[in-house]
């Protein structure tokens, strides 16, 4: 475990031990006692522990905005978008429905089985364990969290230890305010993160890289703990010869550059018809050059760290660059870059990129573009911009991703209607709104059958008589 650990733990810069094993086990045996004691089941206590953390938010939102900003110089502005605003409506989605989401939910029951009623009865799964991701660290750390808490369990939350101050603030907020056998956050690095996974849990969220979900997946698997992965992925899109290019590059531009590109559902490259490509590369230039991306206008971040820095920066080709490809290693800056004539051979085509460049790659006909598609593993996310309905049609039937847009990228996730998650090497399991009270519970299915009759049809003495009816029946 310990070797799987550092793995998951690769791009820690200095460690520093917060948990000794005996107290991650303490913690994690505390949570189960407490869970064990019914204390989280009721809907008022439910109620009460969602909007404390609702109004512990409010309360020290200023403080969360200078957290973030002095990580990776996110504004206050982004933050409120992409994080806090987010977490927000969740929260009081939880609220609002906890007490219709509870009932139970009455299904239809076959004939063979009257006179009875059937329905599912939604169940807590017991202790949770949460593991964030550094890229949107509130949102993707403290969004599972509410689904835990709504759904009747105890938590504990292993934010990235990556944005530093982020981590720190979560942890202290949280901490203070809430009983450790109920919901605790563990901050660290290997040492915690090693005790932590060798810990048994009933559930186990964790949002990162295809690679460090395996790791998790693996250690998980010894208590068969239920496993949700939101994990990442060649994102597509695909722009056609018909496509309303002025339209749909600005949302593209603006969805590929948002947090820099370190964001798990943008588009990692766009597949262009060859017919359009001049005019579109025109336009997503026109789009950079009018958003004036930087951190000093509050619309750019930093990349999180040196080490992704250099991973990034090493994946531009400067004789591919169309626009752009300038970058400060010392401010961990790279500008929005373009790259053109990019091939499935190229580098920055091998893997992920999480970071602002921006590969346009031709095709000829739309079979070949979903042939690209089809070459990688099942994306997070895929994105069509075109006006043809039966392009629309094929795409939705033949190409396989977690979640996705038409003529539009990335907003599907402010749809808390919409289930976020990927499919294959993109993830597992899904949530947001009611699909995070879901993903949190077990829907334990009940038969609740009445005592006044009693048909024998069921019982030994069977014959082909009996079968027919049964086969009737049922």
């Amino acid at each position: 475990m310990e070797t799987l650990v550092k793995e998951v733990e690769a791009t820690k810069e200095v460690e520093t031990t917060y948990y000794s094993e005996q107290e991650i086990q303490d913690l994690v045996n505390d949570q189960r006692a407490y869970f064990k004691s019914n204390s989280t089941l009721p809907v008022e206590f439910r109620l009460e522990q969602l909007k404390k953390f609702r109004d512990l938010i409010q309360t020290h939102e200023d403080e969360l905005h200078e957290a973030i900003y002095n990580d990776f110089g996110k504004s206050k502005h982004d933050n409120q978008l992409t994080e806090i605003f987010p977490l927000y409506e969740e929260l009081e989605i939880a609220i609002k429905n906890v007490r219709k989401w509870v009932q139970h939910r009455k299904v239809k029951t076959n004939l063979l089985n009257q006179p009875a009623k059937s329905y599912l009865v939604p169940e807590p799964l017991g202790v949770s364990l949460v593991i964030g991701a550094w890229n949107f660290p509130y949102n993707l750390s403290l969004t599972p969290v509410v689904g835990s808490m709504v759904a009747g369990n105890t938590t504990i939350l292993k934010p990235s230890e990556l944005p530093a101050e982020t981590s720190r603030i979560m942890a202290r907020l949280i901490n203070e305010n809430f009983d450790p056998k109920y919901l605790h956050v563990v901050e660290g690095g290997i040492p915690e993160t090693t005790a932590l996974l060798n810990q048994r849990y009933d559930k186990i969220f964790f949002t990162g890289s295809p690679q460090v979900g395996k790791i998790v997946n693996k250690a998980a698997a010894p208590h068969l703990t239920s496993v949700t992965l939101e994990l990442g992925g060649k994102n597509p899109a695909i722009i056609t010869e018909d496509a309303n290019i002025e339209v749909g590059v600005k949302r593209m531009v603006w969805s590929k550059f948002l947090n820099s590109g370190q964001l798990c559902l943008a588009p990692d490259y766009v597949l262009v018809h060859k017919s359009v490509k001049s005019k579109v590369l025109e336009r997503i230039v026109h789009e950079i050059k009018k958003n004036d991306f930087s951190v000093e206008n509050h619309n750019f971040v930093r990349i999180i760290n040196e080490r992704n820095f250099d991973r990034v920066a090493s994946l531009i080709d400067p004789e591919k660059v169309y626009y752009g490809g300038k970058m400060n290693r010392e401010e961990r800056v790279i500008e929005p870059t373009v790259l053109n004539n990019v091939t499935l051979d190229d580098a920055v085509m091998q893997d992920e990129i999480f970071g602002p460049i921006f590969p346009v790659v031709e095709y000829d006909t739309i079979d070949e573009a979903f042939d690209i598609i089809k070459s990688f593993e099942k994306p997070l996310a895929g994105y069509l911009f075109s006006n043809d309905e039966n392009v629309k049609e094929r795409f939705l039937s033949e190409v396989p991703f977690g979640s996705g847009g038409i003529n539009e990228a990335v907003m599907q996730v402010n749809n808390p209607n919409l289930p976020f998650g990927g499919v294959g090497n993109s993830g597992m399991g899904r949530y947001h709104g009611k699909y995070s009270f879901e993903n949190f519970s077990h829907m334990k299915a009940i038969l609740d059958k009445a005592t006044f009759f009693e048909s024998d049809l069921k019982y030994y003495g069977h014959s082909d008589r009996q079968m027919n009816l049964i086969k009737k029946l049922s």
